[in-house]
């Protein structure tokens, strides 16, 4: 016989209002708390706005306005589970909560105990590296890889192998943005040496002289195709659905971009690793230089580096930045949480919605709820 599952820890209004006036982010469905803490940056509403309901019941919040939360946002929530309110559930228990975060310390002996996910019971042993599972999971793998976890991944035994796979936001400007700037400016002195022509090997009369005065204009056009590049990529390499008897093709699949659907917040799993990124890299470079002149395949590129610096730090910030309410980027990290937790088969686009306009990928919009 399994052994009982241990009863869940329990909190009085007085210990949870320490908690409160500690700096500590709870909040409650009922009777049941939740450490919303570790959440404040990720939430796409805002920091403010889950400090603004720490100490409430936020069942309400959950069915909105402005808007119903996911059955993934639900299981989300379950993971942030720490124990049960004593006494009566309708009353309050933030009063007080503006109180000084500096005045007291969180008491270690009322960390949480419990959590309501029991990773035992997943479809993988997240004690073992996932990477040689998933391709076990069959027609179980598209839906497990949707129901996004806070917890991060390990995919390798070998620590150093996993080492490679895991990467610092940082360095990517650090790697890519003196080569951006090496090829910029490469490349506009071959341009403005005057003797750069386009066409030149179909044939000699049409030709078309290139100035450096089209450099703004080329590198332009690069940010513009790696952004058509990004939507692309995102849709049809990193959304594919793998044959549920493919095991190579699923575990393909996850090394891909299913690890990133499942853990959304690891951050040593946001951008893109420099090792196989070189390699990506280095094959866009060799096909606009098969396509076109040096000078003009190079300015090409270079724009096309720096759209993908951006799109890297930008999807970073969508998932660990705070942007200021109503800004693009806030918008947009909304967007890119949607696309997480309820619609990953639309909202493509990470540093614009373009592409989603234009192929008419953009996420259903949801009925507008009253205010009551």
């Amino acid at each position: 016989m399994a052994p009982a599952p241990p009863p869940a820890a329990s909190f009085s209004p007085a210990e949870v209002q320490q908690r409160l006036a500690a700096g500590a982010c709870w909040v409650r469905c009922g009777a049941r708390l939740y450490d919303l803490t570790g959440f404040l940056r990720q939430h796409p509403g805002g920091e403010q706005l889950l400090r603004s309901r720490a100490g409430q019941d936020v069942s309400a919040d959950l069915d909105g306005p402005p808007h119903r939360h996911s059955a993934n946002a639900r299981r989300w929530l379950e993971q942030y589970y720490v124990g049960e309110l004593q006494g009566d559930p309708q009353g309050s228990m933030d009063s007080g909560a503006a109180a000084s975060v500096n005045t007291q310390k969180a008491d270690p002996a009322m960390e949480p105990r419990l959590k309501a996910v029991d990773w035992d019971k997943d479809l993988v042993d997240w004690r073992k590296p996932l990477l040689w599972q998933v391709g076990h999971l069959g027609e179980k793998y598209d839906e497990w890889v949707h129901q996004p976890v806070t917890r991060p991944i390990r995919l390798f035994y070998s620590d150093f192998i996993e080492a490679l796979t895991k990467t610092a936001w940082y360095s990517v400007p650090i790697i890519w943005m003196p080569l951006m700037l090496y090829l910029s400016w490469s490349h506009y002195r071959m341009l403005a040496q005057g003797n750069v022509r386009l066409f030149t090997s179909f044939t000699t009369e049409y030709s078309v002289a290139m100035p450096e005065s089209v450099f703004p204009g080329l590198f332009v056009l690069g940010m513009f195709l790696w952004s058509l590049a990004e939507y692309l990529i995102h849709r049809f390499l990193f959304h594919m659905k793998p044959p549920s008897k493919s095991y190579y093709l699923i575990t393909l699949h996850f090394v891909l971009h299913g690890q990133h659907h499942k853990a959304p917040f690891d951050e040593s799993r946001l951008v893109f690793p420099p090792v196989p990124a070189s390699l990506v890299i280095a094959l866009f470079y060799t096909i606009l230089q098969f396509l076109l002149p040096e000078a003009v395949g190079g300015t090409v590129f270079a724009g096309g580096l720096l759209g993908y610096v951006l799109y890297d730090m930008t999807h970073y910030y969508l998932h660990f930045g705070s942007p200021h309410k109503g800004s693009y980027l806030y918008n947009m990290k909304a967007h890119h949480v949607k696309h997480h937790f309820a619609h990953q088969k639309s909202g493509f686009g990470i540093s614009t919605k373009f592409w989603d306009y234009f192929f008419h990928t953009l996420m259903p919009e949801e009925p507008r709820m009253k205010m009551q």
